[in-house]
């Protein structure tokens, strides 16, 4: 293992370890565990805010499926570099209001079982399955949410995830045709589309319960600290990797990326370079949910490690910003407020489109981010809330259109000049 990996590793142990040490302070030794196994069974449709039950209860959570994410990397033997570090963030994110060990296992049992019948390793499929957990609300909802029995509802939804999980790789290969990699967030666009047809057989059968919004107006100074303190420990991270010279020098090379997928920063660029990146942008945007006046909840700082993860696989301070202002701007065009949950998770989601701004410049960026406010805030509907990553699934559609006009226009104007 090289020692940048080694490295990597280390980080990401140390702030998993103390995201346990604050859960266990938070929320007190007695029945801790009693405490954790309840949460499994807790709704986690969107938006199903984990730090209502507990803030110490949440980080516990956190840390378990970033420990279950580290684990499989490990073992699939795969690099811990871009990509990967992109999907443990990310599911990290996720724990605050979705994900959880019960809910997510089987969705990656069902992509190895995939990785099986394809004859290809599992590592190669390691990608699909981490980011496969955002349809995992499909197990907690099957298991615990229709009022079957036990001896029913778990084995039904243990299944279901594993039956979905078998489908992922063939559907996430075929849609990512569709935007050509200038959607971060290619998983959440399969599974918002594998989701919207559980969720209509589940209407169809009188099973689908409406959405209901579980959200935290309160922002604890534990939840507050969790963005600085962890790019306190990339940046410090960074400084140990290389000189503060070759540092600077490799983040702004990274600013200059485009950023469509793959774009793994650790590779192209300095690692260095690239953990100073994933700081700056937790920071900026951390900065930015406080300066609208958002609290600091579950699904916010869902957003802002997502934000971080992607870091070092598609997203820079540079190709960022103009999507979130397209967001800013179109929210309080339409007058609402920013910091209302819809709009700020927009925001912060919404950067899945940054190749979008990479490529093509400014103004495209900030359209995208207007178009994407505006689609999102029904995309959820079509698949009841099932696909946690709602923004991946509505940034699929929305690069696929500016995407398909682009290219149309681009054709038409090649033609026009041979004539």
């Amino acid at each position: 293992m090289h020692k940048r990996e080694r490295t990597l590793y280390l980080l990401m142990l140390v702030i998993l370890c103390s995201l346990t040490l604050a859960g266990v302070i938070l929320e007190g030794p007695e029945d801790l565990l009693g405490k954790l196994l309840l949460l499994q069974t807790r709704g986690a449709r969107l938006i199903s805010d984990f730090t209502v039950h507990g803030v110490g209860l949440a980080l516990l959570n956190v840390a378990s499926v970033g420990f279950l994410g580290l684990v499989l990397v490990y073992f699939a033997a795969i690099n811990l570099s871009g990509p990967t570090l992109a999907t443990i963030m990310t599911m990290m994110g996720f724990s605050f209001f979705g994900n959880t060990l019960y809910n997510s296992t089987p969705v990656i049992i069902g992509v190895f079982l995939a990785s099986k019948l394809a004859k290809v390793s599992f590592g190669s499929y390691s990608i699909i399955a981490l980011f496969g957990t955002a349809i995992a609300p499909i197990v907690t909802y099957l298991s615990f949410e229709i009022g079957l029995t036990p001896m029913i509802g778990i084995p039904l939804g243990i299944v279901s995830g594993i039956g979905i999980g078998f489908i992922l790789p063939a559907i996430a290969g075929t849609l990512l045709s569709l935007h050509q990699g200038y959607s971060l967030y290619n998983m959440g666009f399969a599974c918002g589309f594998v989701g919207l047809f559980i969720a209509s057989i589940l209407n169809a059968l009188g099973l689908l319960q409406p959405l209901a919004v579980l959200w935290s107006e309160s922002s604890s100074l534990a939840l507050t600290l969790v963005v600085p303190v962890m790019s306190l420990f990339f940046i410090i991270t960074a400084f140990t990797l290389e000189r503060p010279g070759e540092m600077l020098s490799g983040f702004l090379g990274v600013q200059g990326q485009i950023g469509r997928l793959p774009s793994d920063y650790y590779e192209s660029e300095s690692p260095s370079g690239t953990l100073l990146n994933i700081a700056v942008l937790g920071l900026i945007y951390w900065l930015y949910v406080l300066g609208v006046g958002a609290p600091i909840n579950g699904p916010v700082l869902g957003g802002l490690l997502t934000i971080m993860g992607f870091g070092g696989f598609g997203k820079t301070v540079k190709n960022t910003i103009p999507i979130v202002l397209g967001v800013f701007l179109t929210t309080l065009l339409l007058g609402n407020s920013p910091a209302s949950p819809s709009p700020i998770l927009a925001a912060l989601f919404s950067t899945t489109l940054a190749p979008l701004a990479g490529q093509f410049g400014f103004f495209i960026g900030i359209l995208a981010g207007a178009i994407h406010v505006i689609v999102v805030d029904v995309t959820a509907s079509w698949h009841g809330g099932l696909d946690l990553y709602n923004n991946g699934f509505a940034g699929g559609l929305t690069a696929s259109l500016i995407i398909s006009v682009i290219h149309w226009l681009s054709a038409n104007r090649t033609r026009e000049d041979f004539t």
